[in-house]
């Protein structure tokens, strides 16, 4: 039984390079929410989880300050520590079913938003959710990230992957010149953010050209990793596009330019109120942010929808618990996406996407992960890790490498995060 008698919050501003454009928009630095709990037995447990206002809800990002939005999503937050106090829970996932309709109705209100999306809200529990786990972790002595995957989902999740493919998100302002060195380093999937600000035939055009200028960076690339032998991109429109015609055109200049076969998927082409089959679309498509609930998996599903991004850094990791089982119920690609995280968020990214299946088009597995491209201060956040030394966290070849010793460590997210509840009086 867990009892919370004590919560405390702090927060974290960590500054992008340059402004981070997806969604037809740029952000430009991330909050990360750094939360303590305790129980009545004086355990004490920690979690971090970094905000996302734009990609979580667009309508919030554009009706508030970049300060504002972020400050309402703490404020989301708050109120769920205040929830939970002196209250009693029989596990993590207990927690996160009893805690989320309460939340994410008060989150509706302060936003004056009715249609507010659910995803917001997980997004403001990320951090909450990742200090339950470590107190149920630490109540029970568990340091070993196989032993904390309740039993249910332990059938989903029990690959382990030696090696991961590293996928940086490429924005609309990331300059070619990086792009080129990220060949360099032995990078092979890039994931390209389309659905650039305008009207649909201003973003396509767009969107048309940064592909054109990112493949004629590739077209001299080649690697052993794909199917094809080349550079795999992976498109996200976070639900820019407005018709299937307007994809479909993206899909015919691909082709027209000779890279139609290099796209190994395209994440959230459409609006998720947008009812559109997509059987038909040469391309897999992934549902990501639309993804709400266990139910929402089935309903694109039912609309030809072949992957599915779990997000344990976006949407909590009880949620991405459920989200890989109903995802092999309903014989979809489970696959790990989530960009702008610091290096301990990437940790938690990375046991869920170490557990889970090769990726369709490539010979391993891959997650998304962009820290060195958008922070300045990505070297200071690794000597800050608490393992900085590990060989898990430096890219190799454009891979995470994966032994046992990681397996082991569990990538360290059991280890407290000293430079971040150091802030903590």
């Amino acid at each position: 039984m867990m009892y919370i008698e004590h919560t405390d919050l702090e927060i974290q501003r960590e500054p992008f390079a340059r402004p981070f454009g997806f969604k037809g928009s740029a952000f430009h630095e991330k909050w990360n929410a750094v939360v303590r709990v305790r129980d009545s037995a004086g355990i004490t447990a920690f979690g971090l989880g970094g905000l996302a206002v734009l990609w979580s809800d667009p309508t919030v990002f554009v009706q508030h300050s970049e300060v504002g939005g972020n400050l309402l999503q703490l404020s989301v937050l708050e109120y769920a520590l205040q929830w939970i106090k002196n209250r009693d829970f029989t596990d993590p996932l207990a927690l996160f079913d009893e805690i989320l309709p309460s939340t994410h109705e008060y989150a509706k209100s302060i936003t004056q938003l009715p249609s507010l999306r659910l995803t917001f809200t997980l997004n403001a529990l990320v951090s909450l959710d990742n200090a339950i786990w470590m107190l149920y972790a630490k109540q029970n002595k568990i340091t070993d990230f196989d032993k904390l995957i309740p039993g249910l989902y332990l059938p989903c999740l029990s690959g382990r992957q030696n090696r991961i493919a590293i996928v940086p998100a490429i924005g609309y302002t990331l300059p070619l010149e990086q792009i080129k060195d990220l060949l360099e380093q032995g990078i092979f999937v890039l994931k390209i953010k389309i659905g650039q600000p305008g009207n649909e035939k201003e973003m396509l055009e767009r969107d048309s050209e940064r592909l054109k200028q990112i493949h004629h960076i590739c077209q001299n690339h080649s690697t052993i990793m794909t199917d094809s032998g080349k550079i795999a991109y992976y498109l996200d429109a976070n639900g820019r596009y407005q018709t299937k015609d307007g994809i479909l055109r993206l899909l015919d200049y691909a082709d027209r330019i000779g890279c139609i076969d290099q796209i190994i998927l395209i994440e959230e082409p459409f609006d998720e109120h947008l009812i559109v089959d997509v059987s038909d679309l040469p391309i897999r498509l992934a549902a990501d942010e639309s993804l709400h609930t266990i139910e929402d998996i089935r309903n694109r599903v039912g609309q030809g929808y072949q992957a599915v991004a779990i997000k344990p850094a976006g949407k909590t990791l009880s949620l991405a618990f459920q989200m890989v089982s109903a995802s092999v119920e309903n014989a979809v690609i489970p696959f790990v996406a989530d960009n702008a995280c610091v290096p301990i968020l990437v940790e938690w990214n990375k046991n869920i996407s170490a557990r889970l299946p090769i990726f369709p088009g490539l010979k391993i597995g891959m997650m998304e992960s962009n820290g060195p491209q958008n922070y300045a201060t990505w070297p200071q956040l690794i000597s800050d890790y608490p393992l900085p030394e590990a060989h898990w966290l430096m890219p190799t070849s454009g891979t995470f490498q994966l032994n046992q010793n990681y397996y082991h460590h569990s990538g360290g997210i059991f280890t407290d995060p000293l430079p971040y509840i150091q802030s903590f009086r």
